[in-house]
C-alpha cells in the first residue's frame, strides 16, 4: 500500500509541475518574454527540480519494508485502556522481530524501552489498522512496552515487559492429575 501512495504522490507532483510548465509555455512567444516573465519561468523550473531533489533525498528510505524472512519472529501487540497485551514473553537475540501493533479502543503510542530506560523504537497503535515495525535486538535483557500518547487517567500504568534472550527454552506444563 505504501508503495502505491508514494507512486501516486510523485505522479501528482509531476502533474502539477507539468501544469505550471505548460502555463509558462502557453503564455506567449519565447522571444517576447519580458524580464519578469523570464524570471518566473526560471523560478518554476527551479521549484520543479528542487522539489524532485528534496523528495528523493528525504524519502529514499521510505516506505519501510518488513522482512519477508521465515526466520523473523512475530509479536502481536494489542493496546487497550489501560494495558498492553503481547503474545510472546521472550524473543531471540540478534534475530528480526516484527511487531504487529493495533488497538481495540483509542490511539496509543507504543514505545519500547531497554533496561536503561532508553527508547529503542516507537509506533502508533490505531483502531482498525495494524502497524508493523521490525527491529533486531542486539542486547539481551528486560524490555518495557509503554504508551507514549496520553490515552486517559491510567495512561501511566500502561506498561508491560518482555525479555530478549539468547535461547528460548520450551517449558512443559506439569499437570498433576
Amino acid at each position: 500500500m505504501q508503495h502505491y501512495v508514494l507512486a501516486l504522490s510523485l505522479s501528482l507532483m509531476c502533474f502539477v509541475s507539468l501544469f505550471f510548465i505548460s502555463a509558462v509555455m502557453a503564455s506567449g512567444n519565447k522571444k517576447t518574454f519580458s524580464s519578469p516573465e523570464e524570471k518566473r519561468k526560471k523560478y518554476i523550473w527551479a521549484m520543479f527540480f528542487i522539489g524532485i531533489v528534496v523528495t528523493f533525498t528525504s524519502l529514499w528510505q521510505y516506505p519501510h519494508t518488513i522482512s519477508k524472512s521465515v526466520h523473523a519472529q512475530a509479536i502481536n501487540v494489542t493496546g487497550a485502556q489501560w494495558y498492553w497485551e503481547i503474545d510472546k514473553e521472550k524473543v531471540l537475540l540478534n534475530k528480526p522481530v516484527v511487531f504487529n501493533v493495533h488497538t481495540s479502543d483509542v490511539n496509543h503510542g507504543m514505545g519500547v524501552l531497554d533496561s536503561d530506560g532508553k527508547l529503542i523504537f516507537q509506533t502508533q497503535a490505531m483502531p482498525g489498522y495494524v502497524n508493523r515495525i521490525e527491529h533486531v535486538f542486539t542486547k539481551p535483557g528486560e524490555y518495557k512496552v509503554i504508551c507514549l500518547e496520553f490515552c486517559g487517567v491510567s495512561h501511566h500504568d500502561m506498561i508491560t515487559e518482555f525479555q530478549v534472550v539468547e535461547k528460548v527454552v520450551a517449558q512443559k506444563e506439569n499437570k498433576n492429575d
